[in-house]
């Protein structure tokens, strides 16, 4: 339980500064060379900050402080909660998912082999 709040403490401070900016995930991409849900999940802790990228979030980011960068490149945090499932949207996402899975799965197996 101290991980998951320890996580929520570091995630909403890293989204603090992301409102404070007043940018969205696609500014942050684009001044960064990032992709959107990549600036999303780093900012979530979801994914690890490499060094290089660090300078480049930083630059578009300059309230992140020297903790938060450092936390940020540790092993992300992932989790899974449960109760996600019940919010609209993540819900119809797997819905997509259980409808269109089998045929994803196929085409990915034709295309790049069996080796998920």
């Amino acid at each position: 339980m101290e991980e998951s709040s320890s996580k929520a403490s570091v995630v909403n401070r890293l989204l603090g500064v992301k409102q404070r900016s007043g940018k969205t995930f696609g500014q942050i991409a684009q001044e960064t060379g990032l992709t959107n849900v990549y600036v999303a999940q780093l900012l979530r802790r979801q994914a690890h900050l490499k060094p290089e990228t660090a300078l480049k979030l930083r630059a578009s980011l300059p309230e992140l402080t020297d903790d938060l960068v450092d936390e940020m490149m540790r092993p992300p945090m992932r989790s899974y909660d449960p109760n996600l499932i019940q919010e609209p949207t993540i819900y119809r996402l797997n819905e997509a998912v259980m409808h269109f899975g089998e045929s994803i799965k196929e085409i990915i197996n034709e295309e790049f082999g069996d080796g998920m």
